[in-house]
């Protein structure tokens, strides 16, 4: 009844709306009275404005009746699909061996003309031609062939050149075998059937030699008989490991060329779809259980050799997931669930290919120097490169599953829907994503590239090293702040391309930023003393800095903190607002002060004289010479002690090493000193009057009395 009354009522609507558009040409003599008084009655405005407003009204319910039907009734329908998959293929099962006597049958009758025994030579002997022109032509390539293996492959284009030459001679070579095999095969005139279940499996050996080709490629196994290491592998791993996945790939890639062939001749035989199906399931077995071996049985070498058990079992607990992982895609498979299991297959295979992707291309595009850093190591081009082959492998996941999705690329941007919509803004978010993501790898690269070598320059009496000093201290903060630039930009725009307003957003972002900056006042006032801190250049990293009681070394920098490492190992966390008046020991040069007590019977005269030489020599010792800003010379006295006249002494040296060179100098002093009578003073006690020789001989008896037996 609902579903009537909203029809009658959509009716209406359009009725209305086109007596109200159509209301001069209608002729009041043609339609019955009825109607006439129908129209009449729709002509009033309060019937149409009412009319108007469930016309509001309408789509809404509809659409809410709809979205809560619509879960339930795609989940049913697909529960249904799935059951009535199942019924087929085992309703199959009997009629197979009939499907099977006819298809012999046929492909009898085609070939009762021809010998059997020669049509089996005949097979046998493509693929044999086709491996005998790849023979002749690798032996005559031998020799380039050598010359490509000896070839230098120390730099980058070394590699990328002879890996393009090694794939060249491969790709080559099995070309040679398409064409020496294919090629001889349909020169022949042969039975249609015949003639494509041959082809088929051939097509398919050609699939498996190219699979093989990329896996040696990437793996370069080890081969039994060769003394030297492989030099060529682009994805890093032990010679094990190697020789494992590329054996366990070329027979996953094999199984699965020839069962796709195996499918193609089962149709051209007369085969059902549901008996391919259930065969292709059946084989399919096959690759689940390669799978699960591989996975089980693959090399463990970085594990320790006394793995602990906890480390055990949680690694045998991620190994029964992936088991029941791979079992569920093979089901998915069988069920029909084609968007589910391209989902899945993704979400597998997506990881991995990252990660080998990122290992190859910091392995082949590694400098020549291998003892570099790895910030030294870091180039522009593994950038690129990196980024380039995921936004590839990115772009071939989306292809993989708008194939199984059934998604016409072509025709969605062409179409206006809500899904359409989505899909495009959803593509365009992922587009951003990954330009953003290389902007911020850019920009990071030449970042830490700058700071490794702002990092050599250690003679801070040049402009230059100031610079590089200056540039170790902002460089990090400029690349935390570009890093929370960029990914809020790239998410306000991912936002905007999917569909959502980011006005509302940036507004309650807004408010929210003022409520928090009341709430936090310490943090902004910590976050904007740092920038002034930076801007007016008080202390850079490495230099050396007394604030309060806080001092130490600067380690390094956040928005909000300063690392001070003390001299004595403890490392202090110090926001900039509690710095104050900074009192920087690193900058330019430092004056020492010295100060040196003489007996009153000294030469003056001289000793300035021999503080005047020490401090030549320092200046011209290769070991200090280059620290001595201004010699060491003596000032003059300082004043007149109770017992020793005070000399001043002062020298100019760079910041830092100052401590050095005093304590070297202070040992040239004493040396001096003692060679040329100048001697130090120190407190004595003179006891003086009649009774001095008797507490003279008291103490000398006392000394003897208290002296140790020598006996």
């Amino acid at each position: 009844m609902m579903r009537v009354s909203a029809g009658l009522l959509a009716f209406l609507i359009a009725a209305v709306l086109a007596a109200g558009a159509g209301a001069q040409t209608v002729d009041p003599a043609s339609p019955p009275a009825q109607v006439r008084e129908l129209l009449k009655l729709l002509g009033e405005p309060a019937v149409h404005d009412w009319l108007n407003e469930e016309s509001k009204k309408l789509p809404r319910a509809q659409s809410q009746t709809s979205a809560a039907e619509r879960p339930a009734q795609l989940a049913a329908e697909r529960l249904a699909l799935a059951r009535a998959r199942l019924n087929r293929l085992g309703a199959v099962i009997p009629s197979l061996p009939d499907e099977g006597r006819h298809a012999a049958a046929l492909l009898g009758g085609e070939l009762q003309n021809h010998n059997p025994l020669g049509i089996i030579v005949l097979i046998l002997g493509f693929p044999l031609l086709g491996l005998g022109a790849e023979w002749a032509f690798r032996r005559g390539t031998r020799r380039a062939r050598e010359r490509a293996e000896h070839a230098p492959y120390d730099s980058v284009a070394h590699r990328l050149r002879a890996t393009g030459v090694r794939f060249a001679f491969g790709l080559t070579s099995v070309t040679v075998f398409a064409l020496g095999s294919i090629g001889a095969f349909l020169v022949f005139e042969w039975p249609p059937l015949s003639k494509q279940i041959v082809l088929a499996y051939l097509v398919a050996a050609v699939a498996w030699r190219v699979a093989l080709l990329l896996g040696r490629l990437l793996l370069e196994p080890r081969l039994p008989d060769d003394k030297h290491a492989p030099r060529y592998r682009l994805v890093p791993m032990s010679d094990e490991a190697a020789t494992f996945w590329h054996m366990r790939l070329g027979l996953f890639a094999g199984w699965f060329a020839f069962g796709w062939a195996t499918c193609e001749v089962l149709a051209t035989l007369g085969f059902s779809q549901d008996a391919q199906r259930l065969v292709a399931l059946t084989l399919g077995l096959g690759l689940l259980a390669l799978a699960i071996e591989a996975l089980w049985r693959r090399p463990r070498l970085h594990l320790a050799l006394h793995e602990e058990p906890a480390g055990r079992r949680q690694r045998e607990a991620l190994d029964w997931l992936l088991t029941a992982y791979l079992i569920l895609i093979w089901l998915l498979w069988v069920l029909g669930a084609w968007g589910l299991f391209a989902i899945a297959i993704v979400a597998l295979l997506l990881p991995v290919a990252f990660s080998v992707m990122n290992r190859s291309a910091s392995h082949f595009l590694r400098p020549a120097n291998d003892d570099v850093s790895p910030a030294q190591s870091a180039s522009l081009t593994t950038v690129y490169v990196e980024r380039g082959l995921r936004a590839l492998i990115i772009l071939a996941g989306a292809l993989f599953l708008a194939r199984f999705w059934e998604v016409d690329l072509v025709q969605l941007t062409g179409r206006e829907t809500p899904l359409t919509r989505l899909v495009r803004g959803a593509l365009s978010a992922i587009i951003i994503l990954l330009i953003a993501d290389l902007a911020w790898q850019v920009l990071k690269t030449l970042i830490n590239r700058r700071l490794a070598t702002a990092h050599g320059a250690t003679e801070l009496d040049s402009e230059q090293a100031a610079r590089e000093a200056r540039l170790r201290t902002l460089l990090p903060v400029f690349r935390n702040i570009a890093f929370m630039v960029l990914a809020v930009v790239a998410v306000m725009m991912a936002l905007s391309a999917v569909g959502i307003e980011i006005g509302p957003l940036i507004a309650g972002a807004g408010v929210v930023g003022v409520a928090v900056g009341f709430g936090a006042q310490t943090i902004v006032r910590d976050v904007i003393s740092g920038i002034f801190y930076l801007v007016d250049d008080a202390f850079r990293v490495g230099d050396y800095i007394q604030s309060g009681s806080y001092k130490g070394t600067v380690e390094s920098f956040s928005l909000r903190s300063v690392k001070l490492r003390h001299h004595r190992g403890p490392v202090y966390t110090v926001p900039f607002g509690q710095l104050g008046a900074v009192q920087n020991m690193s900058r330019d040069w430092v004056i020492d002060k010295m100060t040196v007590g003489v007996t009153y019977d000294s030469d003056i005269d001289k000793a300035k004289k021999l503080i005047k030489l020490i401090g030549q020599e320092l200046a011209a010792d290769p070991e200090f010479g280059h620290q001595v800003i201004e010699p060491l010379k003596m000032q003059g006295v300082e004043q007149f002690g109770d017992y020793a006249i005070q000399l001043r002494m002062k020298m100019m040296t760079k910041p830092g090493e100052q401590f050095v060179i005093r304590r070297r100098a202070l040992a040239m002093i004493k040396k001096a000193f003692d060679a040329n009578g100048i001697k130090f003073a120190f407190p004595t006690v003179q006891v003086s009057g009649s009774g001095a020789a008797e507490i003279g001989a008291a103490a000398g008896q006392v000394l003897v009395k208290g002296a140790p037996d020598a006996g």
